[in-house]
């Protein structure tokens, strides 16, 4: 099994407005990242956002996010806010949180 570079792992934030409930955001999302090397969560915020917080190689994590856009859901997406950290390595898999 190949080494992993802990220290190269990152995790992104990204919180999306617009009209990203309801409309199966959350289970695409899932979806699309059966296909990468990331784990994570994604919720609904009360206020109608949506959060993703995902760990993985950076490359990994931008393809990914780029991803989601081209599973259809660009059009719902107004505004996305992103920000960057350390891997804290917390996750196991990747799971819609409810």
């Amino acid at each position: 099994m190949p080494q992993v570079n802990v220290s190269s792992r990152r995790r992104r934030i990204v919180t999306y407005s617009g009209h990203v409930q309801g409309v199966g955001f959350r289970y695409t999302a899932r979806t699309v990242a059966a296909g990468f090397e990331v784990v994570g969560t994604i919720r609904n915020l009360p206020d109608g956002r949506v959060e993703l917080v995902i760990e993985g190689d950076r490359a990994e994590l931008e393809a990914f996010c780029l991803a989601l856009r081209d599973a259809g859901l660009a059009g719902f997406i107004r505004d996305e806010a992103v920000s960057w950290a350390d891997a804290t390595n917390e996750f196991r898999g990747f799971e819609v949180v409810r």
